[in-house]
């Protein structure tokens, strides 16, 4: 098949707004092929909470006509999305995944919603999330092998993508909820830096550690939908007012020179699957001199102890509404979560908060000197079997408590022909830049 007999659901985001510029492509064809895709294969993989197929093509008719009526349109006119359930929709409800909150509709949009209504893009739905966010799962199935999980918490928009439901979804992360379900279905997915992209709107868990996430089924594209993201909100007190990032510009551009990676193991390395291990040393040994192994320094190595600390008490005090209103209806894993995070001694966490900006800095420094990105497992292996947990998010975990911008890439398998993606790491605010090492690292392997 040429790719311009490409399904139309196939089209990546990118794709898709050319052809539709070029005028081969209506906004009502694709929204039209991605509900057709969504029909075939939702019975199986179970990714949406919420679907309006009449809204859907009622805003894919909107950008049409906003094309043909000359009327300036955005980078994503006509390019279907879907939502992960946390994140406030005004005209379809946001349930959070808990029955706590069934039938919940908000008033206004999410900041990222309002974005991408402005961008033109056509929302699809909501995605299936994990209870509030956190480990207890919700239906969705991993579209390689459906008796596998799919990651959490942002299940439903990596299932959504990587079964070419939509080209785009948005999800979150607050430990490792967007880039663990990443490589588990073999897509793209992207962490940005803390407060890069605005969270007025999606459901709090912590102010600390809370991300948007980003799932695509190409770099290109997770460059598109990011530089329509980032922004300044005043309902988010960790954005602020900043130069626009080009994203889809940068990651067009060569290395000025060639990049130099950084292998980290982390404590945790032992804990990670034969299958893993093995794929990673190819990788390394594939990539000879541009990569070297780091240690972590001290003060980095106690990240999994801080985010546990961290977690847990931010996640105690926003959802103590929810734990007050009908504890007895959570999930026992959240309820013990939340019931943790009580008990946490206010000067311990902010113990941890000061301790922050230093390992920060710590980072900074070693970017700066020596190295475009941390080359680093997303996940312990690949999907585990069975759909009673979402799998581990050990090696994420760093990233997201530092702010670190992160990124997936399906570049692997295991021996049961399951994704392994290849997680990469780089310096705080310089998102662009990551995502063009990763281009990098795709061409040098080939």
């Amino acid at each position: 098949m040429s790719a311009q007999d490409e399904h139309p659901a196939q089209l990546s985001a990118a794709e898709a707004a050319r052809r539709m510029r070029e005028g081969l492509l209506s906004a009502e064809e694709l929204v039209t092929a991605c509900l057709e895709r969504i029909r075939q294969t939702e019975p199986i993989v179970q990714a949406w909470q919420f679907l309006d197929e009449a809204l859907a093509l009622e805003q894919a008719r909107a950008a049409d006509e906003r094309r043909r009526s000359g009327q300036a349109v955005g980078a994503l006119n006509g390019i279907p999305v879907g939502i992960k359930d946390i994140i406030d929709t005004g005209d379809m409800p946001t349930e959070n995944g808990t029955v706590l909150h069934q039938g919940r509709t908000p008033r206004n949009d999410a900041a990222v919603v309002r974005q991408l209504r402005a961008s033109g893009a056509v929302i699809v739905g909501k995605t299936v999330t994990t209870e509030c966010a956190y480990f207890t799962p919700g239906k969705t199935r991993n579209p390689h092998d459906p008796e596998h999980t799919p990651g959490g918490s942002s299940s439903g928009s990596a299932a959504a993508v990587a079964a070419a439901m939509v080209p785009l979804a948005l999800g979150s992360q607050t430990a490792g909820s967007t880039i663990r379900p990443g490589s588990f279905c073999g897509v793209y997915a992207m962490k940005p830096s803390h407060g890069l992209i605005p969270r007025t709107g999606v459901l709090q868990l912590s102010r600390t550690l809370d991300h948007i996430g980003l799932f695509a089924r190409r770099l290109d594209d997770l460059a598109l939908l990011a530089e329509e993201l980032v922004g300044f909100d005043e309902g988010d007190p960790d954005t602020a007012p900043r130069a626009r990032m080009p994203f889809t510009r940068v990651l067009a551009e060569e290395p000025p020179i060639t990049p130099k990676l950084a292998f980290v193991r982390t404590p945790h390395w032992e804990r990670s699957d034969a299958d893993l291990k093995h794929a990673y040393a190819q990788l390394v040994e594939a990539l000879g001199d541009d990569i070297e192994e780091l240690e972590l320094f001290p003060s980095a190595l106690q990240a999994w102890d801080w985010q546990r600390l961290v977690m847990e008490t931010e996640m105690a005090a926003n959802l103590e509404p929810l734990w007050v209103s009908g504890k007895e209806r959570l999930s026992e894993r959240l309820r013990a979560l939340i019931e943790r995070g009580r008990e946490v001694r206010a000067v311990d966490h902010q113990r941890v908060l000061k301790a922050l900006p230093a390992v920060r800095a710590t980072f900074d420094e070693i970017f700066m000197e020596r190295y475009d990105a941390i080359l680093t497992p997303p996940a312990l292996g690949t999907a585990p079997k069975g759909l009673a947990a979402t799998g581990d998010p050990l090696f994420c975990v760093p990233w997201t408590l530092f702010g670190l911008p992160a990124v997936t890439l399906p570049l692997l398998r295991g021996a049961n022909g399951l994704p392994i993606g290849v997680q990469l790491v780089g310096r705080r605010n310089f998102d662009a830049r990551l995502l063009r090492t990763a281009r990098w690292l795709e061409k040098a392997l080939g």
